[in-house]
């Protein structure tokens, strides 16, 4: 399963996501039971993370 980790996990609090792939804490805790389809979208928005 492709993953967006990089593993450079760091927790932002106030956006609630991570600052080292750029997904949400929901979308971390879901990415295993996500749909291929949803999976893919998390992947396509965050392909460029981190902004730059």
């Amino acid at each position: 399963m492709e993953t967006p980790c990089r593993n450079l996990c760091a927790l932002d609090g106030a956006k609630r996501s991570c600052t080292g792939c750029g997904r949400t804490i929901h979308e971390i805790a879901r990415w295993s039971s996500m749909t291929d389809a949803e999976r893919a979208a998390v992947m396509a928005r965050v392909r460029d993370w981190p902004p730059r």
